[in-house]
């Protein structure tokens, strides 16, 4: 936390403020270790001025299995036991200031208000409440005012906020309260502190045909490992979606406990990434055939991790957008090829034109372009180059067959292939160039 702006020197009452949050492990320095029962006795204990003789202690020592010995300083730098190599001696340190307060986290702290005056404060009415650049918001207010605080007394209470905004905070604590000589008075602290990003997600969208796959990449900003309890993609209206990963081909016995029992994923401190993948489908609604307008929000991720200790926290990112998509009239494609096509043999080529629209369209020319020199053409349409097809109803479609015949031996490719309005001769749809093999 940064500066607090301090109460002049007038006033009785002053505010405290503490931050709760989980406490770390503490790794000492191997050259000097904590030994448990320096809790209770410094190095000094046995020394003639204490009056304190060793042997009172044999006992409990004796209890202990340890010796004498082991109470001095001279033995602190060597390796007790295998345990004492990886340095932490088993307590736990609470926080030795603020720390940092990241996105997604719940902001807790316990605040104190204290008498330092020599004579009581009387009708105090206490508020705290958060700040940002956007709001405010109220985290305690005293329901009735304190009848009283003693001198040298306190009124303490604690206070949670969940952060969901980036930038400066600024924690008000207020006080209105009589002091010894009845004055009214109003005492306001300010406890300033900025929120952190503590991850950024970065996203990548591929279409292809009509999948769509979304890459997200997830980077730990924090000074500490992040374990993702739950990277969840809900998808928008009218879309689904499924998470691909590695498969090891597990067994269905370790499928079903990973399933009820979930792994955390490690994402390690100051730049670790971790990479997930989803394939989205679009779907239709159960009412029936719906035209979705161009809407490419395909939907946002949820995002769950702790810390290394269990401290909680959770993002939600925005809408994810995909590529901008121009919903089609009317869908043209190949329904079968032939699989042995021989130079200089007709074959046909069976395709589909449905109608995507909620209302008659048509009549269709479906029409083979001839653009480029004849002879360079590998595969062409054997006979009548326009077919003229009748209006196709609401969400209908129809098969036909197309006579073709390849001139060139090996990889070829059909294309130039549209339909169009036989009447205003607006294009619909292109059929996707197809490659064949010819024999």
């Amino acid at each position: 936390m940064s500066t607090q702006h301090s109460p002049s020197s007038n006033h009785s009452l002053a505010f405290r403020v503490m931050r709760l949050c989980r406490p770390s492990f503490q790794a000492e320095d191997l050259i000097l270790r904590l030994d448990p029962f320096d809790i209770f006795a410094g190095e000094d204990l046995f020394d003639e001025s204490n009056g304190i003789s060793p042997s009172l202690l044999d006992a409990t020592v004796a209890s202990a299995g340890k010796d004498l010995r082991d109470f001095s300083y001279r033995g602190r730098y060597q390796l007790q036991t295998p345990s004492d190599a990886i340095s932490l001696p088993g307590l736990l340190m609470v926080p030795q200031s603020f720390g940092a307060i990241y996105l997604g986290e719940t902001f807790s702290s316990y605040i104190s208000a204290n008498n330092s005056s020599r004579s009581e404060t009387r009708d105090v009415v206490i508020k705290a409440e958060i700040q940002t650049e956007k709001q405010r918001i109220i985290l305690f207010t005293t329901k009735s005012p304190i009848e009283s605080i003693r001198a040298g007394g306190r009124y303490d209470f604690i206070v949670e906020h969940d952060v969901k905004e980036l930038g400066a905070h600024t924690l008000v604590c207020t006080a209105l309260y009589n002091d010894g000589e009845s004055e009214r008075k109003y005492l306001p602290q300010f406890f300033k502190f900025v929120v952190s990003n503590p991850l950024s997600v970065k996203t990548k969208v591929r279409s292809v045909k009509d999948k769509t796959y979304l890459e997200a990449c997830i980077e730990n900003h924090t000074k500490s490992n992040l374990f993702m309890d739950q990277v969840e993609f809900e998808p928008a209206q009218n879309w689904s979606a499924t998470i691909l990963s590695f498969d090891d081909r597990p067994s269905k016995q370790n499928s079903l406990n990973r399933e009820i029992f979930k792994p955390p994923i490690l994402i390690k401190a100051s730049g670790g990434i971790q990479n997930y993948l989803y394939q989205l489908r679009q779907t239709l609604p159960e009412s029936g055939h719906v035209k979705v307008e161009g809407s490419n929000l395909l939907g946002k991720l949820q995002i769950t991790w702790r810390t290394n200790l269990g401290e909680p926290g959770r993002l939600q990112t925005q809408h994810i957008l995909g590529t901008p998509v121009t919903e089609k009239d009317v869908d043209f494609q190949v329904l079968k090829i032939p699989s042995n096509i021989i130079l200089g043999k007709p074959f046909l080529v069976q395709l589909s034109l449905k109608n995507k629209t909620d209302r008659k369209i048509g009549p269709f020319e479906v029409f083979a372009s001839q653009s480029g020199v004849t002879e360079d053409r590998a595969v062409m349409v054997n006979g009548l180059q326009e077919l003229v097809f009748s209006q196709l109803d609401a969400y209908d479609a129809m098969g036909f067959d197309l006579n073709m015949i390849a001139t060139r031996p090996g990889i070829q490719r059909i294309s130039g292939i549209t339909v169009s309005d036989a009447r205003g001769k607006k294009l619909y749809d292109t059929l996707p160039d197809v490659e064949i093999y010819v024999a």
